[in-house]
Formats: C-alpha cells, structure tokens, sequence
C-alpha cells in the first residue's frame, strides 16, 4: 500500500461515524533551480507529505489541511477538524461528499522527472543560457513529482501519480529584454537551447525601441499572450460559481466568440498534465467550453453544480470554497498557419510577446487592462520593423475574440506560461483583428 493511500485511511479510520468525510493525501517533491546574471544562484528542493480534510457534521462544514503527518499530530488534526465543524453555521449550499465514481486509467508522470536532478536541471539552465550568446540570463527550471489519493466516507476511492517540467527565463541587453517559455510533463521534452534562443532573438530585437500612438491594432499575439486571455476567460467566465452568482459573461448556447475559437478542458489529452479527479474525488475528462464559438459549458464542482442543477465536472481545486472551480487542463485550438505567414499578413499592427500585470475591470464585459513585455514589435506592411515600448491595454476579451476578430490560428500551439497560472494552457499564436492599445507604460 502506498503511503498517500494509508494517511487516507488513517484519517478515515479517526473520523469514523463523527461526520462526512473526504481526504485528500500527497506526498512528493518540488524542486526549483534558479538562475541570474547567468549563473545558477539557487537550487532548493521540497519532499513531503501532506493531508487535506473536510468534515460534514450535520451541513456544518470545516476543512483543514496539514504536512504534520505523523500518528499523534494525525489525531490532533481531525479533532481539530471536527471541532471547527461544530462551530460553523449550516451551509445550505452543502451538496454532500461525492459517490463512489470510476476514475478515467489515466497517467500523466514520467519517472525522469519524477526523479530529476540538480544536474539535469542545470543542464536545461545552460542550454538556455549559452543561445544567449553572452547576453545576461534570469530565469528557472523547475521540476516536480506527485502521487496523490483521495477517500471519503461514502466509499468513493482515488489515486493518481503525475509530473512537470518547466523552464522559463528571459535574456537581457542593456536596453531591453526577451523571454522564453517551456512546459511538459516530461523534462526530455524540453528543449533549453529553442527557448534560450527565442528569448534571445526577442532581446536583440528590441534593444532600440520606439514610442508608438495608442489605439485600436491588430495584433499578433504569441502563445504566452493568448494563455493569458485563456487563463481570465477560464478563472473568470468559464466558473460556475461566477455563473451562479450572475458575474460571468457566459451565455450557455449563444454565439459568443469568433467561430474559429474552440476551447475545451481535458485531461484525457495525451498532452495534458495532473490526475484524473479533482480534490472532491469526482473524476475528470472531456468538457467542451467553446465549440465553433458557441459557448457550451463551464467548470463545476459539487457545490455549483447542486445550485445550478446540473453534475459536478471534476473541477474543484484547492480554494474553490473562495473563487470557486476553475477549468484545469485547458487547450485552445489552434490553426495550420506558421507565424511568419501570419506575420506577413498584416498591413500595420503589434506583435505582442506576453502580456504583464493583468487586472480584470469587469467579470461580467471581461474588460481587462494590462501591460505588454518582454518584446513588443511593430509591424508594417507584412514585416516587423522594429521594436515599441510596453504599452498599456484595456480591453474585453470577449470582444478581442467575437465574431468575425480572429484572423489566423497559428501552428505552433504549446503549454504557454500566463497571468497566474503556469503550465495549464495549451494555446496557439493568434492573429486577432483589433486590440486597444490605450497608452503607453506609465498610463
């Protein structure tokens, strides 16, 4: 038996009859090697084990979580647990703990990854640094290994075992910077040389840039750009309790979005990362979001679904109670374009590298204003010619992405870094209509 398996046991076996139960266990590492002025400064690595509990007593409900894991501490926490419960008030919305479910035999791990070391990580870190050709690097490599499993009182049993590799910098002149990306389940698959280079490239391209006016663009908009616009539309709009509670911009079955964009969460992807069920222990899988623009679904977890009638998707995730379930394996459908040709495309518009600083203004229009960074670059008459400064945007993304704005899909779609959530887009370059660029970076 493995041990995530036993401290769900365990804790089971100490709730006993008290109330409701479900437990979610880990154990694992995180390891980070950092890099700056081109030098590795920093390697650290986390192994442990922890434990999240939620307890039902009654419709008052209590959740608590610890890395203290050892038989006397386990104890301590449950009464703990059990003591909170009783003191809160009852929640109506309480939709009961999950029934036993089959989980999809899915597996998103790679033993070499799993069990990464300093070394390998240095190796990446160097490939990045040596495309820079002698430019000064900053950046990570990061790896990690989970085994989880999840048991409640009602019988329902999980357990899954996954793994990621990321690395991420930026190369700098003395005027500017470029930045690069790369995300995968396997570290094998990262390529430290082609992100170095391509952060690179945008760091030598933008060394001299130019003041340009305000105003609405077409855009090119790399895949760390679109993971950005991915990740709001996900955490904001695509969110059943921001449905339930009237803030989101979905409309279930209309036409909301160009009939080019398809998005969709999926953890059956042989792309995708993390395990097959969500930390209620519903199982996860196919949940089409956006089909030839139509809006067609949302995340749900056991709570939103109970209020809106409909099923859970599998989409609860460590503080959802706050901002409720969010989609997690998230890709957006790309095109057979290559960049160049889309490039090429364009008469006068901005390429844009990443997007920086992104606030949303408004759930309900997605207006949201951000900053550009890290290579920003004008382009006339088919050709970029030069880099711009950052400037600043505000703008609906709903609207960026409406009928008849997306231009091109690109073909070179990956897992893109974004706003606050690394390595869960998989999105491509997009080549949209008009974006409204509003100043420069001071306002």
């Amino acid at each position: 038996m493995s041990r995530e398996i036993q401290l769900t046991e365990q804790i089971l076996d100490l709730v006993g009859d008290r109330a409701e139960a479900e437990v979610l266990a880990s154990t694992g590492n995180l390891a980070l090697t950092r890099f700056a002025n081109s030098f590795i400064h920093q390697n650290v690595a986390e192994v442990g084990e922890a434990v999240s509990l939620r307890v039902a007593v009654d419709g008052r409900v209590a959740s608590a979580k610890t890395t203290a894991t050892n038989d006397d501490s386990l104890g301590s926490f449950v009464d703990a647990a059990l003591e909170t419960a009783a003191m809160q008030p009852v929640d109506d919305d309480w939709a009961g703990i999950a029934p036993p479910s089959l989980i999809p035999p899915i597996v998103h791990a790679d033993d070499a990854t799993y069990d990464a070391t300093p070394e390998a990580r240095a190796a990446l870190v160097k490939e990045f640094v040596d495309a820079g050709n002698g430019m000064l690097a900053a950046g990570y490599c990061q790896t990690e290994g989970q085994s989880a499993a999840f048991a409640n009182s009602a019988g329902q049993t999980a357990s899954g075992r996954s793994t990621s590799a990321i690395i991420d910098g930026i190369h700098q002149s003395g005027t500017s910077a470029g930045s690069g990306h790369a995300a995968s389940v396997a570290i094998g698959d990262l390529d430290g040389a082609a992100v170095g280079a391509l952060a690179a490239k945008r760091a030598t391209d933008s060394a001299t840039p130019f003041d340009t006016k305000p105003g609405e663009y077409e855009v090119i908009l790399a895949p760390e750009a679109v993971g950005t616009l991915a990740v709001f539309l996900g955490f904001y709009g695509f969110n059943g309790k921001m449905l339930s509670e009237g803030q989101s911009f979905v409309d279930l079955g209309s036409q909301q979005f160009d009939r080019r964009f398809q998005m969709w969460d999926d953890v059956t992807d042989s792309r995708a990362m993390g395990v097959p069920f969500d930390t209620e222990g519903t199982p996860k899988g196919h949940l089409d979001l956006v089909i030839d623009g139509v809006t067609r679904g949302v995340a749900q977890n056991r709570k939103t679904a109970k209020k809106l009638g409909v099923e859970s998707t599998g989409n609860n995730i460590p503080g959802s109670d706050g901002w409720g379930p969010v989609p997690t394996n998230v890709f957006v459908g790309g095109g057979a374009r290559p960049v160049e040709e889309m490039i090429a495309g364009v008469e006068r518009g901005i390429y844009v590298s990443t997007f920086n600083y992104c606030r949303i203004l408004d759930p309900k229009t997605m207006v949201v204003t951000g900053l550009t960074r890290n290579g920003t670059f004008m382009i006339e008459n088919g050709a970029i010619t030069g880099a711009v400064t950052n400037m600043r945007f505000t703008q609906s993304f709903v609207d960026a992405l409406g009928d008849g704005t997306i231009l091109g899909l690109g073909n070179d779609a990956r897992f893109a870094d974004s706003e606050f959530a690394p390595g869960i887009m998989y999105v491509p370059t997009m080549h949209l209509a008009s974006w409204n660029f509003t100043g420069g970076a001071e306002g």
